[in-house]
């Protein structure tokens, strides 16, 4: 039995934060129209302008947030939040591609409700995967890269018994986990560090599941791990 399971010193700095999980379970994450999901992802372009209302880019809530939790742990030099980069792409003008179905779902959610959302194949997992500081050293391969870039000592990172798979928080994930056509079976998350949004987060996760469900077809179920249930079976 697989589990994702959040380590103590992840709660040590972040105690109130919460990561909400999709497991899904034999979904069809072939490409097959994909005009269906650039539409979705230009709908949800359109929303996620409504978070950034100040003109100086950094000074957005949703920004600002994740600039402050990322000063809590070590990082490579420039990496931000996953949301900082989508909204960033979004606040100059620039459209966000389709990837497949699974991609474009939580990028699409990650943008309406400006929330960090991210996915990797279950199947590919060794073992348990945790969020947890790395040791430094973990293997870690990148997308559009074939050398290893392993994490800092402290870094915050995603991980299993093979190496990191998401670094710096939810900055950059590894080849070797990623979503592809080929996913049968997924792990989806969305991740809240502002308390003052838990009823958004609730609605993305629950708009996450319906979207996969209707689109894909399997089955999903949502978790929401805290500081009290910090350990989920994703089999």
């Amino acid at each position: 039995m697989k589990n994702f399971i959040i380590e103590d010193d992840f709660w040590d700095l972040f105690p109130n934060a919460k990561i909400g999980v999709v497991i899904c379970h034999g979904i069809d994450n072939s490409i097959n129209d994909k005009e269906q999901y650039n539409d979705m992802l230009s709908t949800s372009e359109k929303e996620a302008l409504n978070y950034l209302q100040d003109s100086n880019f950094s000074n957005n809530e949703v920004i600002k947030v994740w600039r402050e939790a990322f000063q809590k742990f070590k990082t490579k030099k420039g990496a931000r939040s996953s949301i900082e980069a989508l909204l960033k792409r979004v606040y100059n003008g620039n459209h966000i591609g389709t990837i497949n179905p699974l991609v474009d779902i939580y990028n699409s959610i990650s943008l309406k409700y400006a929330l960090p959302c991210g996915g990797e194949d279950i199947d590919t997992f060794v073992g348990d995967i945790r969020l947890t500081k790395a040791v430094g050293g973990e293997n870690f391969v990148t997308l559009g890269s074939d050398e290893n870039a392993p994490p800092y000592e402290g870094e915050m990172v995603y991980k299993d018994n093979e190496g990191a798979i998401c670094r710096c928080w939810n900055w950059r994930e590894s080849v070797r986990t990623m979503l592809t056509e080929n996913t049968r079976n997924a792990f989806l998350c969305i991740e809240l560090v502002d308390e003052k949004r838990l009823k958004e987060f609730e609605n993305a996760l629950n708009d996450l599941a319906r979207l996969v469900k209707d689109n894909l077809g399997g089955t999903n179920r949502i978790s929401i791990l805290d500081i009290n249930n910090n350990k989920v079976s994703i089999d």
